[in-house]
């Protein structure tokens, strides 16, 4: 089920109050209990289908947020029985730049999750032409996963196939990434 925002509904929330977390905040507290089913602690991250949207589309969509926005959003495969995720958006694409940046627990012991880091692109590969959007996408690792909640059809390597991630929006005026 996803969820758009209403425009009759307001968030009240206290004065100066900032939805700024930390990975290992994002991984722990919302991933992981989106996706085994557990409650949230607080209902600040919208559930959507952003391959749907352009980029410029999203901050509508959001349940929060005014220069950064984050998102749940199944993971879509490029092809049925492939571990590659389809990058595409409704009318361009989103192009991975770096690499996997391994979320760790606050003692630094345990990766529990990984950071993608995209840039929008306009027009189609390969001769698409670089925006200033950049989001980041979160995935946990199965270890984060119970065994319960886990169907053994739904794994693909080290990562949950059908899984939520979380992304992270924001806009930037930075030419070079």
């Amino acid at each position: 089920m996803f969820m758009d925002k209403d425009a009759n509904s307001e968030i009240q929330l206290p004065p100066g109050f900032r939805f700024h977390p930390f990975d290992e905040e994002l991984i722990v507290h919302y991933l992981r209990n989106k996706v085994t089913s557990s409650p949230l602690p607080a209902s600040f991250i919208a559930e959507i289908d952003l391959y749907n949207y352009n980029p410029w589309e999203l901050p509508s969509k959001a349940l929060f947020g005014e220069d950064e926005w984050y998102f749940f959003t199944p993971r879509d495969m490029k092809y049925p029985k492939g571990v590659r995720p389809n990058r595409a958006a409704a009318s361009s694409y989103w192009k991975a730049t770096g690499t996997n940046k391994p979320i760790f627990t606050s003692c630094g012991m345990k990766s529990i999750a990984v950071n993608k880091a995209l840039v929008f692109y306009k027009g189609r590969p390969p001769k698409g032409s670089k925006t200033d959007w950049i989001m980041h996408e979160y995935r946990l690792h199965d270890s984060m996963i119970s065994n319960s909640k886990q169907g053994g059809s739904m794994r693909v390597g080290q990562f949950h196939e059908f899984n939520f991630s979380i992304w992270w929006f924001l806009m930037t005026n930075r030419v070079n990434y």
